[in-house]
């Protein structure tokens, strides 16, 4: 009970405290591809990350090798590196992070595994217009948050602020990588709650590149948030799918309007129709 306790406290006082972490460098080991890193970020809320084979090759059955991935809210690269690893090192995968402490790792990720990946890092966050943005976190040292103020829920329990930078992604992407998106592929987006707003601003790339596309039903969102979600993304002519994890084989269950109140929280993927 005692030691209970006093983990309990050490927990309450690192939420409070404000410290810059820094990484360790993981290996892992992939049929074909040899020795993998990747640089574990050090902050105490962070879980651990790996690279699998089942993890690539989730991506691999959405992309082929040369394709472009766009990871919105890449975090360190958790995922980032398994798209990059997928698509090789004549594809490109462009990874967005605001977070200033955390866009130190996605860097330091983005240099590793040169030979095998190229990862294109951006210090930004995709928001319907340019500019400086509050983003909410749950701890003073900024492991996890987002753009919480603009969902509905007002009690997420992210009370810590982080000035971030936006920019317009899709004018931006089409101004700076134009030879890039003809081959997109994917696009990922996992921001805490405002996924359907930024899937709002990029209706050229879907409609015209028709990627796959990944998404976050998060846990505080209402059932008229979840239900608009739902319709942001089908009014492109896609279909929704719930899944239990980004890896090969995962289980893939078809999502209807209705069915966005079943579960808490959850990841989506969604495929384009035939035309």
């Amino acid at each position: 009970m005692l030691s209970f306790i006093k983990r309990k406290l050490e927990k309450r006082r690192l939420k409070k405290t404000f410290q810059e972490y820094g990484y360790t460098l993981k290996q892992f080991e992939l049929d074909g591809l040899g020795t993998v890193e990747y640089a574990q970020w050090q902050h105490p809320f962070e879980e651990e990350k790996s690279i699998t084979p089942e993890n690539l090759a989730f991506y691999r059955s959405l992309t082929k090798p040369g394709g472009l991935i766009i990871d919105i809210g890449a975090h360190t690269g958790d995922t980032t590196v398994p798209m990059a690893l997928a698509v090789g090192p004549e594809g490109a995968v462009l990874a967005l992070e605001p977070n200033r402490y955390v866009y130190k790792i996605l860097q330091k990720n983005a240099g590793l595994n040169s030979d095998l990946t190229h990862i294109i890092p951006l210090p930004y966050a995709a928001t319907e217009k340019a500019g400086k943005f509050e983003f909410n976190y749950s701890d003073a040292s900024f492991c996890n948050g987002g753009f919480l103020s603009q969902i509905e829920n007002s009690r997420h329990h992210h009370n810590y602020t982080l000035e971030v930078e936006g920019i317009e992604l899709e004018s931006y992407l089409f101004e700076h990588y134009p030879d890039l998106l003809k081959n997109l592929q994917l696009i990922k987006v996992d921001a805490e709650g405002y996924d359907k707003e930024i899937l709002k601003t990029i209706p050229r790339l879907i409609e015209e590149y028709r990627p796959a596309i990944m998404a976050e039903c998060y846990k505080r969102l209402n059932q008229e948030e979840r239900e608009e979600l739902y319709d942001v993304i089908t009014r492109f002519g896609y279909q929704l799918y719930y899944i239990e994890d980004f890896e090969a084989g995962s289980r893939k269950v078809p999502i209807k309007r209705e069915d966005m109140m079943q579960r808490e929280h959850f990841e989506m993927l969604a495929l384009p129709g035939q035309d």
